[in-house]
């Protein structure tokens, strides 16, 4: 599925810089910056550029997704449909997010900054908002997360080749 995305992403918004694109994918749900960092390396930016550029557009999200989640998904829990993902977000959050309930803000910035399928900035802000975590120490942790994981994937992803 992230390849699918990715691809749909590159395809049909090649007439964005590539510099945008690093951005935007980062930005994109389950892409992030698994998805980012990548792409910047297939472009040929250096190390610093892709990181910079995967660490802006994966942070990006973070405060209107904090801000926003809770009244929306009041507002959208009355559709059937709604309810069941919202169940279902809920509960995998839930059960990846022990660390975030028992320690907080650290639990925040660990959670985030594990770069594992379902564990970036968009879970964690779902995890942020149903603990009830307070938004500006949400916001800072979540960030310190993704900042490690975008030196974590990069130095990974840039050793390699």
């Amino acid at each position: 599925m992230k390849e699918i995305l990715e691809q749909f992403l590159v395809t049909y918004f090649n007439f964005l810089p590539p510099e945008l694109l690093v951005i935007i994918v980062s930005a994109t749900p389950i892409l992030e910056l698994r998805g980012g960092i990548p792409l910047g390396l297939g472009f040929g930016f250096s190390f610093w550029k892709t990181l910079i550029l995967a660490l802006c557009g994966n942070i990006l999200p973070i405060l209107p997704t904090l801000i926003l989640f809770q009244p929306l998904s009041k507002i959208l829990l009355r559709y059937r449909w709604y309810k069941r993902f919202y169940s279902w977000l809920y509960g995998r959050t839930v059960k990846k997010s022990d660390n975030v309930q028992k320690y907080g803000a650290l639990g925040l910035i660990l959670f985030t900054a594990i770069p594992l399928p379902t564990t970036g900035a968009y879970t964690a802000c779902v995890a942020a908002s149903i603990f009830a975590l307070p938004l500006r120490y949400s916001f800072l942790s979540i960030a310190a997360g993704v900042i490690i994981a975008g030196f974590g994937v990069s130095l990974a992803l840039f050793s390699i080749f």
